[in-house]
């Protein structure tokens, strides 16, 4: 106590209705002097360092940048340590679910429940992307609490659990809509990318960034490596070495049909890319969203479409039915009663390898899987999706039981 008095400043004093109180004068975060009173001196005194400790924060606040140009500067900041296309990934989530909601606050001044709001509208979007913009939320505030650009971290309480939308479990496709699928495509240009999803279980990543000098067909067991993978910046296509994970990195034995399938596709190629544009390069985002739309426009299902009336683009709904023939090209016939996707794919490829009984620790290495967890939790539900083979499975297992 002793100590803490002697370094107590000699306050001046002011009479006020009779009373004494001891006084002194600060400068606030505005730069306006603010009077303290106190009855004493040890009172004043602490309430001084209050003061000053409050203004100091509110300075602190405002200098502190605002939510977007830190969450640019941690962008950047990122660009040294992950994957190209992990940053673009960033970057599109970011500036859309982030920025626009609290670009403009101070993120010294953002609280747990500002950021609540913000995720009102992420909320209504796939429980993946929801997940996603948390992990990323939370990621920010970390680093801006390390770098002491904020004193608290609002994001320790946020919790990525049941938000967002769950989405359905896709179903692989089956003999029949295989058959139906490569029917309505043979011959055109996504056929080739579509038998190496099928066939070979690649990424839409892996399948466009896929060169003839990686595709050995004339080897004893014709297979295929995986080292490039395909992605876009500005719509324009960049191949790279970095692959999405060290496992993606594999080899892949080509079945008899896709064999056949590539001998002839490479006979008539002109190109060092197995699915190339018209000029041989790889294609850009643009053109691999045409190249998916001759499978979207084969489909029997409901959806906007455009046509011209008076000189402008009027838009309309358009009721496709199975088996009829398109109004404007008669070379497309709606032959697709299901949807497809890239992805649906490589997820019927890695299905089918489950239902041939192949072991689980080989399905991962075709899949490229980094973590068995994923390769299993698909294994167990695709088990668990076929009852006969489980009834068979369990009877084996307690068949030394039962004898006795």
């Amino acid at each position: 106590m002793a100590g803490k008095r002697s370094r107590i400043p000699k306050y001046g004093t002011v009479e006020i209705n009779g009373h004494t109180y001891y006084r002194t004068n600060i400068t606030d975060s505005e730069g306006k002097q603010r009077t303290l009173y106190a009855k004493t001196r040890e009172e004043l005194y602490d309430k001084e360092l209050d003061t000053l400790s409050q203004v100091d924060d509110d300075r602190q606040r405002r200098k502190s940048p605002t939510v977007a140009d830190y969450c640019e500067k941690w962008l950047v900041m990122q660009s040294a340590h992950v994957r190209t296309t992990t940053l673009t990934d960033y970057k599109s989530k970011v500036r859309r679910n982030i920025i626009p909601y609290l670009g403009d606050k101070k993120i010294a001044e953002v609280t747990l429940d500002d950021i609540q709001l913000a995720l009102v509208p992420v909320s209504k979007k796939s429980a993946s992307v929801y997940k996603s913009v948390i992990v990323i939320y939370k990621c920010i505030f970390r680093a801006a609490e390390e770098s002491r650009i904020i004193k608290k971290n609002p994001t320790v309480y946020l919790s990525p659990k049941g938000g967002g939308v769950p989405q359905a479990e896709k179903q692989p496709l089956t003999d029949k809509q295989v058959q139906r699928l490569l029917d309505a495509v043979r011959g055109l240009p996504p056929y080739i990318f579509i038998m190496l999803g099928l066939y070979a279980g690649l990424r839409r990543e892996e399948i466009l960034g896929l060169q003839w000098d990686s595709v050995y067909l004339d080897s004893e067991a014709p297979y295929l490596a995986v080292r490039r993978a395909w992605h876009t910046e500005h719509n324009r296509p960049v191949i790279s070495t970095e692959l999405k994970t060290a496992a993606a990195k594999r080899n892949i034995p080509l079945p008899d049909h896709l064999a056949a399938c590539l001998r002839e596709a490479k006979r008539n190629s002109t190109s060092d890319y197995v699915v190339a544009n018209r000029d041989g390069g790889p294609l850009s985002y643009t053109q691999f969203k045409r190249l998916w739309q001759y499978v979207v426009t084969r489909t029997a299902k409901p959806r906007s479409a455009r046509k011209l009336v008076d000189g402008k683009y009027v838009k309309y709904m358009l009721y496709p039915e199975l088996g009829e023939k398109a109004r404007n090209n008669g070379h497309v016939v709606y032959s697709l009663d299901f949807d497809v996707t890239p992805h649906l794919l490589r997820h019927t490829y890695i299905t089918n390898l489950i239902h041939a009984s192949v072991d689980p620790k080989t399905v991962q290495y075709l899949a490229g899987h980094e973590n068995s967890r994923i390769t299993m939790d698909i294994y167990a539900k695709v088990k668990y999706n076929r009852p006969d083979d489980v009834v068979k499975a369990m009877t084996s297992a307690f068949a030394e039981w039962d004898a006795s």
